[in-house]
């Protein structure tokens, strides 16, 4: 039997904390693996980092090492799964097989106070110990995707919890997993990330019928320029973010930049594509640390925010600061995407290598109708594919069992 509890003590993160307890032998190996693969897909969804205390374990041997072996092996990509308190006998096991996507430690403790060492340092390793050294470590971009991805899946995973507890609610439905698997199915039937629909899910007015958004028409898609070149689904929205931020690279003749949408559950920009941007850099950004920024001040201001000079201006945090002249940007710019009403839906946010960069009014006339025609987009698929996601979401939960 596992049991699951989050544990809180990684740099950002938490652990989801799995205990087992009673004998496993050939027999019980295939249930344990079921069981436990599904622990660490709630581990991921949640993005908590796995940990499996194994102190309680009687039997283990060659039915540990195949039920382990089996269930990481799926996990390629994925945090290692990190094990605790293992008896002598399958510790050492586990450490001679070699298998891939574990680690092992002595306790909770050490496991956590590790995991955080290794954090601090990604950027403090000495130049010589490159890939070429040691072949099977991850590089630092690797490192650093991992931790971002990371972050962002602890920051979605309360919005998420609380969309499952909306529809249980709402639809009497019998546990998380069956509002979760709800939620996913609608999300892959019409191409909605995750995130987009369960904050939807939490920020929507509640149903009141059959039809959650009675007399809704079909929208037409609006007259778009930057839907005139390439053959752009609006339907899509990755494709369609990502050609937002190639139309400004190419207007303000910048080499790295990104764009963020604000998240209507949070009310906090959400990063959701970018391009040239240190890694570093990108990992301060998913933090969340948004004050005294460029994003900041074209959000709150509603206006074009232009940064000259990273190391002099008084804008900037010192923490913004730091990060942008660690990774080599000296001029930042930031677009802000205004809805009809007015509201800032979203910020572009472009940098530049030299100081002293100032962009030109006819760059700030076009950076403004790229932020309108952005604005149009999103208010469309907004009112036209995100509702029909809700509205099959709603059909789905009230649809009587057959």
């Amino acid at each position: 039997m596992i049991e699951s509890s989050v544990v809180e003590g990684l740099p950002a993160e938490g652990a989801l904390l799995l205990r087992m307890s009673g004998s496993l032998d050939a027999d019980g190996a295939q249930a344990w693996s079921e069981e436990l693969r599904g622990h660490l897909e709630q581990a991921d969804r949640a993005g908590l980092r796995p940990v499996l205390d194994m102190a309680h374990v009687q039997l283990g041997g060659a039915a540990v090492l195949r039920t382990l072996s089996e269930t990481t092996r799926a996990r390629t990509g994925r945090p290692d799964l990190i094990i605790v308190r293992a008896r002598p006998g399958v510790r050492e096991a586990v450490h001679l097989a070699r298998l891939d996507g574990v680690q092992l430690y002595a306790t909770l403790d050490e496991a956590l106070r590790e995991l955080a060492r290794a954090a601090s340092r990604v950027e403090e390793l000495p130049a010589w110990r490159s890939q070429m050294a040691d072949p099977l470590r991850p590089s630092y971009e690797d490192l650093h995707k991992e931790v971002r991805a990371l972050r962002a899946r602890v920051r979605t995973a309360p919005v998420i919890g609380m969309a499952q507890g909306t529809l249980m609610v709402r639809y009497g439905l019998p546990d998380s997993g069956s509002a979760f698997r709800a939620l996913r199915e609608a999300s892959q039937r019409f191409n909605v990330p995750l995130r987009v629909l369960v904050s939807a899910v939490v920020v929507a007015r509640p149903p009141d019928g059959d039809v959650w958004f009675p007399g809704r028409r079909s929208l037409p898609v609006p007259q778009l320029r930057m839907l005139a070149r390439g053959g752009r689904d609006p339907r899509y929205r990755r494709q369609m973010i990502d050609a937002v931020l190639h139309e400004a690279l190419a207007i303000g003749k910048a080499p790295a930049g990104y764009v963020q949408f604000v998240d209507p559950a949070v009310n906090a920009l959400t990063l959701e594509t970018h391009y040239g941007c240190a890694e570093t850099f990108l990992d301060q950004l998913v933090r969340g640390r948004g004050d005294g920024t460029a994003d900041a001040v074209a959000r709150v201001r509603g206006r074009q925010a232009g940064v000259p000079d990273v190391a002099t201006d008084t804008q900037l945090s010192d923490d913004c600061r730091r990060a942008l002249l660690t990774t080599g940007t000296r001029a930042v710019h930031s677009v802000p995407v205004l809805s009809s009403a007015g509201s800032c839906t979203g910020v572009i946010t472009l940098h530049w290598a030299d100081a002293g960069h100032r962009t030109t009014a006819a760059q700030a006339e076009a950076f403004a109708l790229l932020a309108s025609d952005t604005a149009a987009w999103l208010s469309w698929y907004h009112r036209s594919v995100l509702l029909d996601a809700l509205e099959h979401l709603h059909r789905a939960l009230t649809r009587p069992a057959a």
